[in-house]
């Protein structure tokens, strides 16, 4: 899902670069977390990191991968898992090279704020009807709707920024981008339901105190 440098216009990845930095202020002055939580966050966000470094590369040259931002976003609410998030990103960009530096801000956007609000927010309003189908959907969601964001985001690139009818930057049009990057994340996104549903049911029974003030 991780867009490389070359495939975005900066009239797209400067004014994402803004958003993102508007984000990472409104989490500073929200984010709080208790001293005995941090190996948790730390553990997960590694986990996160592993799932999307594990990426199946699709046609035009973007990824699919699981995220585990929606394990993330329903134990630690949404600001905290986009700020966790958003630094396996960081990470990823600047010393493994998943993802472009000048792409950074558009990924933040699209996989660690999408993913988590999308994800924290389906279960929010599914979990009193059936606990386990929310945090199902709460996975699917998540990855679905980040690969949305993302496909969108390319499939402008032809219309706002081309001289004589010629792309300068991701050549593939809205049609093109939807349906080479939301089948196979619809696909990922079954089994990231799935593994959010089993970790987060073993996390609950074994780590009992995470759970208590949810």
């Amino acid at each position: 899902m991780h867009i490389p440098d070359g495939f975005i216009s900066p009239i797209t990845y400067i004014p994402a670069y803004a958003a993102s930095a508007v984000l990472w202020y409104i989490a500073s002055k929200k984010v709080e977390i208790d001293s005995q939580n941090v190996s948790f966050l730390a553990t997960l966000s590694a986990l996160s990191f592993v799932f999307m470094m594990i990426a199946i590369p699709l046609p035009g040259g973007t990824s699919a991968h699981l995220s585990g931002i929606a394990l993330l976003a329903l134990i630690f609410g949404p600001w905290l898992s986009f700020v966790a998030a958003s630094l396996v990103l960081v990470v990823e960009a600047l010393i493994f090279g998943e993802g472009g530096v000048t792409t950074l801000g558009i990924n933040i956007l699209a996989i660690a704020f999408v993913g988590s609000f999308s994800s924290y927010y389906v279960y929010k309003v599914l979990k009193r009807r059936n606990e386990t189908l929310a945090i199902f959907l709460a996975g699917w969601v998540g990855v679905n709707l980040s690969a949305v964001f993302i496909a969108f985001l390319l499939g402008i690139q032809p219309i706002i920024a081309s001289i004589d009818g010629k792309p300068l930057f991701f050549p593939f049009d809205i049609k093109t981008t939807t349906l080479a990057i939301m089948v196979p994340h619809m696909l990922i996104g079954l089994v990231e339901g799935a593994v959010t549903v089993i970790l987060y049911r073993f996390l609950k029974k074994n780590f009992k105190v995470m759970f208590d003030d949810r």
